[in-house]
């Protein structure tokens, strides 16, 4: 696992060794550049001041080197070019040289030579360079030695500062494993150092969304246990019924009935499945394009049985070949199974169902579900998407599910439900999506 400790402080530890080596040699290059400045002036100095000796001195045993200046090679020549002096034997330099300054190469290392004319003799001082690059490297070396020998301590500071800095980021840890599913306040974003205010705000967010789910998982197990209290005991008494039925015929009624009752039953535990399977946090599912057209033919083709068991004409209409609306077909298909199921469950025989597909003044895509049944007083319109509400319908009253897991699913869609009165006579449901539909060449090229 990766520190950002360690990284920040190899990262510093690399960033001031390398300003340091960058400022060594900087240092050795004004060093060198001054030592050179320094030596070439004395080289002058010197070449003037055996010009004076040689103007006092007829004999060349009289002029004398001083020993602070052993470093150097003087040599002098007499205008027919005989040496008359030559302080230290150095044999690789050349005999003559060009007046002035001059940097020569002798094949065992470079010199700095100055040569000065004049009329009855020429002098010649020279300096092997390799003396004033060690004496440049020194002068570098004692200017960057303090860094180098607090290096150590800077990692131990950097280290300190780093910790001290990341501190934060541990307060919000421990702050986090606080948290339990029946604890899931927000972590507090005004103590915090803004470079992680982005951090906590996710981390609220997503403890906003678990807080959410846990809550619907709550009050759905609540529901769902006293939901099916109720029809698990009026089996029990219809079992109970069925076994003390004196003849073959009560007995046949009581048989009937709990045939009847465990039909509810079943379908009630069916849409309680189907409500856990799309409440939030129960697992994201891929999205694609989902023709409209398609999935209402689908979905008529699986409830024509019963219209047709009642007689009631189910029929579809769409606007286009196709409308297509990025979701989940699953989901889709279930919203328009239980609007259309509930259409023909309401609507009494011999009635009228029809499904349209189209798109509002918007251009967004919508679909409607019109039945000539009842339809649904507009004060109870809001009450109906609500869990295990019923209306009084008699024996058509289903689990009170169905509407509640079409508004979850329309919900994960970026979709609204919309009751109103049908042109039939009875109630409309329509649902208007969003987003906006997609062209059939779009959904074509969009993976299955």
């Amino acid at each position: 696992m990766k520190s950002i400790r360690r990284q920040l402080l190899l990262a510093l530890l690399a960033a001031m060794s390398l300003t340091t080596l960058l400022g060594a040699l900087a240092t050795y290059g004004t060093a060198r550049e001054e030592a050179n400045a320094m030596f070439d002036y004395q080289l002058r100095q010197l070449a003037l001041s055996f010009r004076d000796q040689a103007r006092y001195s007829a004999r060349a045993h009289e002029l004398a080197v001083e020993g602070d200046v052993e470093d150097f090679s003087v040599q002098i020549w007499r205008p027919d070019g005989t040496r008359i002096y030559l302080s230290q034997p150095r044999p690789d330099l050349p005999h003559h040289a060009p007046l002035g300054f001059a940097t020569v190469d002798t094949g065992h290392g470079k010199w700095r030579v100055f040569g000065l004319q004049q009329a009855t003799q020429t002098i010649q001082v020279a300096q092997p360079l390799h003396l004033r690059d060690r004496l440049a490297l020194a002068a570098a070396l004692r200017t960057v030695a303090p860094f180098l020998l607090m290096l150590p301590l800077l990692g131990l500071l950097v280290w300190v500062l780093v910790g001290r800095g990341l501190a934060p980021l541990d307060a919000v840890a421990h702050a986090v494993t606080t948290r339990t599913p029946a604890a899931l306040e927000p972590l507090p974003e005004t103590t915090v150092p803004h470079e992680i205010v982005p951090l906590v705000s996710s981390l609220n967010d997503l403890l906003s969304r678990l807080r959410r789910a846990l809550d619907a998982q709550r009050e759905f197990v609540a529901d769902a246990a006293h939901e099916l209290r109720t029809p698990l005991a009026a089996l029990k008494l219809q079992l109970q019924l069925a076994e003390r039925a004196a003849d073959a015929g009560e007995r046949a009624s009581a048989f009937a009935e709990l045939k009847r009752g465990l039909e509810r039953a079943t379908h009630g535990v069916q849409q309680l499945l189907t409500l856990a399977s799309q409440e939030p946090g129960a697992g994201e599912r891929s999205r694609k394009p989902v023709d409209l057209v398609g999935l209402v033919a689908t979905v008529l083709a699986n409830q024509l049985p019963l219209a047709e068991a009642k007689q009631i004409d189910l029929g579809a209409s769409a606007s286009a070949p196709h409308c297509f609306v990025p979701g989940d077909p699953d989901a889709l298909q279930i919203l328009l199974d239980n609007l259309v199921g509930n259409a023909i469950r309401y609507t009494p025989p011999a009635g009228r169902v029809d499904v349209t597909v189209g798109a509002d003044a918007g251009g967004q895509p919508c679909l409607a579900v019109d039945d000539s049944g009842p339809g649904i007083p507009a004060e109870e319109r809001e009450r109906v998407f609500d869990r295990f509400y019923r209306r009084a319908q008699g024996d058509d009253a289903g689990s009170g599910l169905g509407l509640a897991i079409v508004q979850t699913i329309a919900e994960r869609h970026q979709a609204r439900i919309v009751l109103g009165d049908s042109p039939l006579g009875g109630l409309r449901a329509r649902v208007e999506f969003a987003e906006t539909a997609l062209s059939a060449a779009t959904a074509a090229l969009s993976p299955p």
